[in-house]
């Protein structure tokens, strides 16, 4: 298969974006997979060209990442997460659901019926979700507290074509579109559906019930005011309790200073933090 000039031009723009170039390399391994369905020799002859390093370096990537797949994909990419907690909560069970339902095993794609909708199924590691296990992801969205039976239904619609809504995320759009999305090229979805759940706010809930506020700061004048906006939300989230814990430490390490050189101290000539010395005294 001969790359498209387009794709290859989209990837010298994914490049071009780092001061670095080969910093592009996985989003343009994305790039790769959103056009040809899967990692190809052209493609990473192709990223390897651009970025300046060999091949073997892009396949050391392209094989080291679970998410770059060396053989065609389905229009969907079904995973159920049989990790630890998912897998006693009933990870395990949708999974050997799915295979008999799709009647196909791990990492393998239903034939093409015609519609154009195929589905590949794989197991998933955990993916750090465990507040809604069991979980499935479908191209990378979320599908949260499932059963074998929500499962079932869940690509049932897959395969007939309604329109399916990640529990929290946008609209599924199919494979190659999501790739074509985690390769820096947006699809305007971003903002669709809530980007949290209930489990997910507990700790926002208790805070707000209690009326806890993040400690105050001079970037919000003191008041230690929680943030309403997701902007604001952001520009506090790491400042805050940088400078808390900074201010922690740094109260800590006073702390224990001025204790050593007190218990330390019991000549008025003597330095602080030294001993005075008793030498010849009994």
């Amino acid at each position: 298969m001969t790359m498209s000039p387009t794709t290859h031009a989209e990837l010298a723009e994914i490049a071009a974006r780092y001061p670095q170039a080969r910093s592009g390399l996985l989003p343009m391994l994305h790039l790769v997979q959103s056009s040809e369905g899967r990692i190809t020799p052209e493609g990473i002859e192709a990223c390897a060209e651009l970025l300046g390093i060999s091949a073997a370096e892009v396949s050391g990537v392209a094989t080291f990442y679970t998410m770059y797949k060396r053989k065609p994909v389905g229009d969907y990419h079904v995973g159920v997460c049989t990790n630890t907690l998912c897998a006693v909560m009933g990870g395990d069970a949708i999974f050997e659901r799915l295979k008999d339902h799709l009647e196909i095993g791990n990492d393998e794609t239903t034939p093409d019926d015609g519609t154009g909708r195929t589905i590949t199924l794989e197991h998933l590691e955990c993916n750090a979700a465990c507040d809604y296990a069991p979980v499935m992801m479908v191209n990378w969205e979320f599908m949260d507290n499932m059963t074998p039976t929500s499962a079932t239904q869940l690509v049932d619609d897959l395969r007939s074509g309604v329109e399916v809504t990640s529990t929290r995320g946008p609209r599924i759009c199919t494979w190659r579109e999501a790739e074509r999305v985690l390769a820096g090229f947006p699809d305007d979805r971003a903002d669709e559906g809530p980007s949290a759940g209930p489990a997910s706010l507990v700790g926002v809930e208790l805070a707000r019930e209690n009326r806890w506020t993040a400690p105050p700061t001079e970037a919000d004048g003191g008041a230690g005011r929680t943030a309403t906006t997701k902007t604001g939300a952001a520009e506090q989230a790491d400042t805050s309790r940088a400078e808390s814990e900074a201010k922690a430490d740094e109260s800590a390490v006073d702390t224990k200073g001025s204790t050593g050189d007190d218990a330390n101290n019991t000549d008025g000539d003597t330095k602080p933090g030294t001993k005075p010395d008793t030498k010849g005294e009994k």
